[in-house]
């Protein structure tokens, strides 16, 4: 009902512009579920779920953070959008481990990627979008759990992967020299893992 109110006062100037007008209620459209699934990076999978939230996120809170660095603003915009979920522990800590996740994969991708074949890059991708798949299994657990003791619990019972894999992915970024999230080339958003997309390559 709230996404087809709008039609009930949505009115032209006059009965002759109608004809004319075209609407597209881009406005109103919160998820892409296609994108958030296919698309390959933490990075653009966030860009893709609660749009109209990441949009007053990123005008309101990200731009307007007290530090510079990508990663830091991320987590001071992530913090404040894990206080808007509410107070549970589980909030925090998922939304706080998005910035490790962001660090983590631009710096690999950045020293990485560009360094492989076309096919290898293909290949990078496909695993790239299995791991964030799985990031984002880990991380909701926060939301499904609330509880700091029972997030951490079930956390330790797969040993901290995720946390451990965007530790040494962003170790290995910084070592091979690859720049910040900021600093890299990035795909258009439309750019997905789509076989029909990936044949086209």
């Amino acid at each position: 009902a709230a996404c087809l109110s709008p039609t009930l006062t949505l009115h032209p100037p006059s009965p002759e512009k109608a004809a004319s007008l075209e609407y597209d209620y881009e406005t109103i459209r919160n998820i892409d579920c296609y994108g958030t699934d296919f698309c390959v990076r933490v990075r653009d999978g966030m860009r893709y779920w609660n749009m109209t939230v990441q949009w007053w996120l990123a005008q309101y809170i990200y731009k307007s953070a007290p530090a510079r660095s990508y990663v830091l603003r991320s987590a001071w915009t992530m913090l404040l959008s894990a206080y808007w979920h509410g107070l549970h522990p589980g909030y925090y800590l998922s939304f706080l481990t998005i910035p490790l996740c962001l660090a983590a994969e631009g710096r690999l991708e950045s020293a990485l990627r560009g360094r492989l074949s076309p096919g290898g890059q293909k290949a990078w991708d496909w695993v790239h979008w299995f791991l964030k798949m799985r990031a984002y299994d880990y991380m909701c657990m926060g939301f499904v759990l609330l509880s700091l003791g029972d997030t951490l619990r079930y956390w330790a019972s797969v040993y901290f992967c995720v946390h451990v894999l965007a530790a040494v992915a962003l170790g290995l970024g910084l070592a091979l020299g690859g720049g910040g999230p900021s600093r890299r080339k990035t795909a258009p958003p439309a750019a997905s893992l789509a076989p029909e997309k990936l044949r086209e390559e």
